[in-house]
């Protein structure tokens, strides 16, 4: 089977234009119809001119979306027509529809918005972070970067028992967002010191838990600055270049180094684990639809990404066609 479909292209670093692409359906592919698909950092990322190796221009972007299954290939056993799916796979959907190995999908859990559903991705990889910090009850963290992933995860230790949870960020509206989620204490590292903050706020000990979520070589080096011996680092953020750590007192202070981006995970762990890490979602228990910014029709990916990249306050802008 094949398909047209209008298909978001970046064709150069802040060039996306919207043009038309035949899919052709493998015999282990699905072919979806797309609900919503939703700007990712490292969308963002790809857009601004940061390019890993395994990417060449002109390139089809997009990989957070969700939607109706209208196809399936030959061999595809796991799903069928009408049935609702969530990506997990680079598959560009910023698109009426794309198609993705049956491997990078998962099924929508029953009784899920769709909506919410189409960014199934970013939640449940940061739920997943959330749920496997090693937080205990009446801890202290850190979340450095209060975007998608750090407010879904600030929201999760709260949760999870955290006697006190502090954001870390360099946009005033992100840290006064956290705080309305439930964030203890908001610094604002572009004014203020955030490693002497933390540590009066600690007595000079050092909080329990950081989680990295800004993906700079300034948060990732404040981040072990501020963590106390023998304290859980959760590696959130995806980085993209080298950077130069202080490794010395990872290891001189015992750290515990947490990686836990649930996509980075085999298939078939993940397919375990996030209709897991979804229900707390499912039970009202995170609050999602505070942190989406902005929406645009698939017409307007254009404005879509200038907006996520120009607009610092921007949490989640999301396309639907």
């Amino acid at each position: 089977m094949s398909i047209k479909t209008r298909a978001a292209i970046l064709e150069a670093p802040g060039r996306i234009v919207l043009g038309e692409r035949t899919l052709e359906l493998k015999e282990d592919e699905v072919l979806v119809k797309t609900h919503l698909s939703g700007v990712c950092g490292s969308d963002k990322t790809i857009y601004r001119g940061d390019i890993p190796e395994k990417i060449s221009l002109p390139f089809y972007i997009g990989h957070e979306g969700g939607g109706t299954v209208v196809e399936v290939g030959s061999r595809v056993r796991e799903y069928r027509v009408g049935d609702r799916v969530m990506a997990f796979n680079w598959c560009n959907t910023f698109a009426d529809y794309f198609k993705v190995p049956v491997g990078g999908l998962q099924p929508v859990p029953e009784g899920m918005d769709m909506d919410l559903a189409s960014l199934g991705e970013p939640i449940a990889c940061a739920m997943y972070a959330g749920m496997h910090s090693g937080i205990q009850l009446g801890d202290t963290a850190v979340v450095y970067g209060m975007g998608f992933a750090g407010q879904i995860i600030a929201q999760v230790l709260k949760r999870k028992g955290a006697g006190k949870v502090i954001g870390i960020d360099v946009v005033d509206g992100k840290l006064e967002l956290a705080r309305k989620l439930g964030t203890d204490a908001a610094i604002n590292a572009k004014r203020e010191d955030p490693v002497a903050m933390v540590k009066d706020l600690t007595h000079g000990r050092g909080v329990d838990v950081v989680v990295e979520a800004a993906g700079t070589e300034k948060a990732i080096n404040e981040g072990s600055a501020m963590l106390k011996q023998n304290g859980i680092y959760v590696f959130y953020s995806w980085v993209t270049t080298p950077v130069t750590l202080n490794i010395g007192r990872w290891h001189d202070d015992g750290f515990e180094i947490r990686t836990t981006t649930l996509v980075h995970h085999t298939n078939e762990e993940r397919y375990v684990w996030t209709p897991r890490v979804l229900r707390p979602v499912l039970e009202g228990m995170v609050d999602i639809k505070p942190l989406l910014s902005g929406e645009f029709p698939l017409s307007q990916i254009k404005q879509a990404f200038e907006l996520a990249d120009r607009d610092p306050s921007a949490i989640k802008v999301v396309v639907r066609p």
